[in-house]
């Protein structure tokens, strides 16, 4: 069921639980001052405030959603995505978040989707990801996801990772939580084990964004 942007801002990112659940496993495992972060599908841009101003770029296929974040967060960057290119320059993004929204979109798509990672990225560029995976020990867990959340594409631990495997990047699982008692889920960190080669007359219409000093 659609929801919206209002709604979803205050059902399914309300303040406390992207805290607990989102907010504090980011910044125990990663830096994020003075860095260039891409938020894909960041929806109505819940997790800008754990980013700078200035340094941060959320990007979603929903107008509305994207519309509801500029008038929350003016200060931030928030860019309507096509589905087909990441409206950013070559090598710009430091980090790459990825917030429950793999669960939503088919293997195929998520495979185009690396390619794109690959190239907004910089060499010394990573990925970190949050989605709520399968658990052969859980079933009831899972049951409860399959039935309820409305991503169609759940999927294994074993799923996720593979689809990284085969877009050639490296991966690392960090850890595993329970959210909300029947959720499970899974946090890993992906980087691309190589590099397009930069396509200078595609970026320089795009934005090229501030350089990153990493703390």
């Amino acid at each position: 069921m659609y929801l919206s942007p209002r709604l979803y801002h205050r059902f399914v990112r309300p303040q406390w639980s992207t805290q607990k659940y989102i907010h504090d496993h980011i910044r125990s495992m990663v830096s994020l001052k003075s860095r260039n972060v891409l938020d894909f599908g960041c929806g109505t841009g819940a997790n800008c405030s754990i980013c700078d101003a200035g340094y941060y770029y959320g990007v979603d296929p929903d107008a509305q959603r994207i519309e509801f974040a500029k008038e929350l967060h003016p200060d931030y960057d928030f860019m309507v995505f096509d589905e087909k290119r990441i409206p950013l320059a070559d090598q710009a993004i430091d980090l790459i978040l990825i917030i429950a929204v793999l669960h939503h979109i088919p293997d195929e798509q998520i495979t185009t989707y690396l390619h794109e990672f690959r190239r907004v990225l910089k060499p010394d560029g990573q990925m970190m990801i949050i989605e709520p995976y399968l658990c052969p020990q859980r079933k009831l867990g899972n049951w409860f996801m399959q039935k309820y959340d409305d991503g169609e594409h759940i999927r294994s631990e074993d799923g996720y990772l593979q689809l990284f495997d085969h877009g050639e990047y490296k991966y690392e699982v960090i850890k595993r939580f329970r959210k909300f008692f029947f959720y499970n889920e899974l946090v890993f960190t992906a980087t691309p084990t190589a590099f397009p080669k930069h396509d200078r007359q595609a970026s320089s219409s795009l934005p090229h964004l501030k350089a990153s000093v990493k703390i």
